[in-house]
């Protein structure tokens, strides 16, 4: 099952024990190098994670995000937003590297925007960065300042640290530019991001008592109080692609990841994303996929 694992669930799963401030501090922040953080016997859980992790690993790997498969191999530099599940496994034993991880609340009141909604956090953004041998030294020289700095007794050692960190992210997005990090070009991408918005508001689906509420571009232009004709164009300008295409596409990742990787029953997860019955799940997947949710998981 997908799960979502807190900050005191990692600490105990990666060294049987808890910082002592941990409670204390919201805005936790702390890095790691992966040699650190081994634990023989265990094998790492598919599941979304309370804060977000940055991460360099070396080595080849594989790992799980949403609906994905992926292999990594050389050096990778990894974002990874709380709204989305994932899991490594280790196809190279001598993978090495680091991560750091962090709660919102360690950027809410340092930077212009909400750090979800830097471009490499968005939910289907992209979340891996392929880096040449210099790349990898210019990450590992940030990762080690990090280090170094976390280690030491300066006042505002975390004002650095995060200066650090957005030097990373600005690393990224000159690999992927932006063409805003900051502000929206037009009104209408201000309507797609605010869409957008309200679209993963509905999303993880965590239990089965959990339902989607909003499935039709009119729920989310009485949401916006705007015309469903208005929304659609300025949804249609801005990605190329209808409202409802969106949403649906929305829909059919988060039932793939519970199809993958939740024992639900397709009854159970046809409810939870909002249809009446399951025959409607099953004809909407197969629409979408070319497969019924049935033959998609075996």
């Amino acid at each position: 099952m997908a799960i979502t694992e807190t900050l005191e669930e990692f600490y105990q799963y990666k060294f049987d024990k808890m910082p002592c401030d941990l409670n204390m501090d919201t805005g936790h922040f702390n890095v790691f190098n992966m040699d650190d953080t081994r634990k023989s016997g265990v094998t790492p859980k598919y599941a979304r994670r309370d804060f977000y992790k940055i991460s360099l690993l070396r080595g080849e790997n594989i790992f799980h995000y949403m609906d994905k498969s992926v292999e990594v191999s050389g050096s990778t530099l990894m974002f990874f937003n709380p709204l989305v599940p994932y899991k490594f496994e280790r196809v190279d034993e001598e993978s090495t590297g680091y991560f750091c991880i962090f709660k919102e609340a360690f950027f809410s009141d340092h930077i212009r925007s909400q750090v979800k909604h830097l471009p490499m956090f968005v939910p289907g953004a992209k979340a891996t960065y392929s880096l040449s041998a210099v790349q990898d030294e210019q990450i590992t020289e940030i990762f080690k300042k990090i280090t170094s700095e976390i280690a030491s007794d300066y006042p505002f050692k975390y004002d650095l640290i995060r200066s650090y960190i957005m030097e990373m992210v600005h690393f990224a997005l000159k690999m992927q530019p932006s063409e805003s990090l900051y502000q929206y070009a037009d009104a209408n991408a201000r309507i797609t991001a605010v869409f957008n918005d309200l679209l993963e508001r509905q999303f993880p689906i965590e239990s089965t008592s959990q339902q989607l509420k909003m499935r039709s571009a009119k729920d989310y232009a009485e949401q916006l109080c705007v015309h469903v004709n208005h929304l659609n164009r300025a949804i249609r300008a801005t990605t190329g692609k209808t409202t409802t295409e969106l949403i649906f596409e929305r829909i059919v990742i988060e039932a793939k990841a519970l199809l993958l990787h939740t024992n639900w029953n397709i009854a159970e997860i046809s409810n939870c994303l909002g249809f009446d019955e399951p025959a409607h799940f099953n004809h909407f997947f197969k629409k979408q996929t070319s497969a019924t949710p049935s033959s998609f998981r075996l």
